[in-house]
């Protein structure tokens, strides 16, 4: 009868416990720890497969896609944690790439028949506030006019793509790297400065993950935040701002995925209406392989980044030895539904629930 109670107290991973015994602890430690172990085995294993995987250079190389990606999950991650998503994000990148291109090629005025040029900062300005702007958008039909999460961002996926579309007529703006004598130079420096040999898009992914950290754990927004995306209802009922907070997480997604935005244009100097397809995508199972629950009310910031390292890692290594890229995907698509089971027997039954 007890192991029976157990069991349906505590869904799989209750069945699983009960099941192992003293073992239980064992997997808890490996369930709790699996985003960890996983980029310590892909590693070892592509470390062994090929010499050239884990040396320094590499190693910053793909450090620097895990700035891109682990940025758009940091935004992911607070809207799943509210119980939503955010498909957005990648076109919102896109598009705020575009609007710093358009700015840095100069504006013209026709009635003064001259060309303005802004420096860098408010060119970063100006499309950071786009990504606030979508994210806007988007949190206003989510919590306010009660459209699905799905739907709202899958439409803004598309809006988003099309307006950089129509600002580049489909082309791409090209040597972003600015002049000197218009007082636009500088936009290159996100994606080629180094402070210690380490990429400047890496502090910038450290100090966006910093304070998320201590926006979840340290003020009142994580805890609402936490209580939003475990039962938004009961939250409401204990005087949690709800649609507030539920706009906020897009509005924060928006502005993570325009700093990606402009991390991923300064490393091209350029920007192109067509950039980050898919990555919507990659940023959910970055997510979901750190260990939040798609149910909403748990997961961390440092899960989601070591998730974003183990996606990209893996795809590192698969390309270095010459795997097809047809099996890259097929590879990535394992380990996302692989997290997805782990997750379903870490929380069991109680998905969501908080």
């Amino acid at each position: 009868m007890s192991d029976i109670t157990t069991s349906s107290k505590f869904g799989s991973k209750g069945f699983i416990a009960s099941a192992f015994g003293a073992d239980a602890s064992l997997l808890n430690i490996l369930l709790q720890g699996r985003a960890f172990f996983a980029l310590i085995a892909i590693i070892a294993i592509f470390s062994f497969l090929s010499a050239n995987y884990f040396t320094l250079s590499n190693f910053l190389i793909m450090t620097s896609q895990v700035a891109i990606f682990g940025l758009l999950a940091i935004g992911m991650l607070l809207v799943i944690l509210s119980g939503g998503i955010d498909l957005s994000v990648g076109s919102t990148l896109a598009l705020c790439g575009v609007v710093a291109g358009f700015l840095l090629q100069g504006v013209e005025v026709q009635s003064l028949g001259v060309i303005l040029y802004l420096p860098v900062w408010a060119v970063a300005v100006c499309a950071v506030a786009m990504g606030a702007f979508v994210g806007l958008v988007n949190g206003v039909l989510v919590a306010y006019f009660k459209v699905p999460a799905f739907v709202a961002t899958l439409g803004s996926l598309y809006v988003a793509r099309g307006v950089a579309l129509l600002m580049t007529n489909g082309l791409t703006f090209n040597r972003l790297s600015g002049r000197p004598e218009l007082g636009n130079t500088g936009f290159e420096w996100l994606g080629f400065n180094r402070l210690w040999g380490i990429p400047m898009s890496v502090f910038v992914l450290a100090t966006v993950a910093i304070a998320a950290h201590l926006l979840l754990t340290r003020t009142p927004f994580g805890r609402w935040l936490y209580s939003t995306g475990g039962n938004a209802r009961a939250a409401e009922l204990s005087g949690v701002p709800v649609k507030s907070v539920q706009v906020w997480v897009y509005v924060l997604s928006g502005m993570c995925a325009a700093i990606a935005g402009l991390v991923l244009s300064s490393q091209l100097t350029s920007a192109g209406p067509t950039a980050a397809t898919t990555y919507e995508l990659t940023a959910i199972a970055a997510v979901v392989v750190g260990g939040a629950s798609l149910m909403g009310g748990r997961g961390t910031v440092q899960g989601t980044l070591l998730g974003a390292f183990v996606i990209v890692f893996l795809g590192a290594g698969l390309v270095i030895i010459g795997v097809s890229s047809y099996w890259q995907t097929v590879f990535t698509g394992a380990v996302i539904v692989l997290a997805v089971m782990l997750n379903s027997i870490q929380y069991g039954g109680r998905a969501g629930q908080r």
